[in-house]
């Protein structure tokens, strides 16, 4: 009798020592397809490098550089044509509060006061989010300035527009790094806010590269400017048509076969491993 009871406790021990052993593999398996280390294919970019990537070249605005972001406004549209900004890894990790203080700069012409959409049913949208300032008052509340701000419907805003923004917060945290540009798309006929002359409008676009990838890599996105309800892959482009799109060369001072790979390819199932 007693023999058996020792077998038994053997057994149940054996399967719960299996038990433990299984969940550990688990748990290591999935570490290792979460976790990038600089060892495996990631190298951080040396400054100069930081700072060519935040210049484009986009056509009739003024390049006004934040804390947070480098806005490139265009002063007779009273609304910035794109913006741009590295977010790391470490500044998700912030804890300032959004102030929601929207605020003209008066060192841009044409900088539209905060109200300047009251009425209209828009959403004073951010193109770098305050969601991704929280690591600095200053970049807090810059965010908010209006060369900032484009007119977004509240469906796009608090839509997919929104997820994407959430989505790239996750792969920050995989890619250690992102370098991400945003802006309207402006085209002709688009209707404009009484009284202001700010366009509406139809699309906007988010270009986004993996700078400490080696290789690097990048996509994009151009979304509709209301309910944009479907699977990232419904919006995902090549670089190469944002900037038809919108006549900005990104990454301007990349070298030309440098650029081309990187803008010529948008391999989506690459980002969501």
């Amino acid at each position: 009798m007693h023999r058996r009871l020792d077998i038994d406790q053997l057994r149940h021990l054996g399967m719960a020592l299996l038990w433990l052993v299984v969940m550990a593999l688990l748990a290591w398996v999935t570490m290792r397809q979460c976790t990038h280390k600089v060892s495996d294919g990631y190298a951080a970019p040396s400054t100069g490098l930081c700072d060519s990537l935040l210049q484009h070249s986009v056509h009739e605005t003024q390049r006004v550089d934040y804390l947070g972001f480098v806005s490139y406004f265009n002063a007779a549209r009273h609304l910035p044509l794109c913006v741009t900004y590295e977010l790391t890894a470490s500044e998700l990790s912030g804890e300032e509060q959004r102030t929601d203080a929207f605020a003209v700069d008066p060192s841009a012409p044409g900088c539209p006061p905060p109200d300047a959409y009251q009425g209209t049913g828009l959403h004073r949208g951010h193109l770098a989010p305050a969601a991704d300032m929280h690591w600095s008052e200053k970049a807090m509340r810059q965010s908010f300035l209006m060369t900032n701000i484009c007119p977004q419907h509240r469906s796009l805003n608090e839509g997919g527009w929104g997820r994407l923004e959430e989505k790239c917060r996750e792969w920050v945290k995989r890619d250690h790094a992102l370098v991400i540009a945003c802006g309207p798309v402006i085209e002709a006929g688009l209707d404009t806010i009484a009284g202001t002359g700010i366009p509406i409008p139809r699309r906007f676009f988010k270009v986004v590269l993996a700078h400490w990838a080696r290789p690097m890599r990048a996509l994009a996105f151009v979304y509709p400017n209301g309910p944009a309800n479907g699977p990232l892959s419904r919006y995902v482009t090549t670089i190469d048509n944002v900037e038809q799109l919108t006549g900005i060369d990104f990454f301007a001072l990349l070298p030309d076969d440098e650029q081309r790979q990187l803008e010529s390819n948008s391999n989506l199932p690459l980002w969501l491993h």
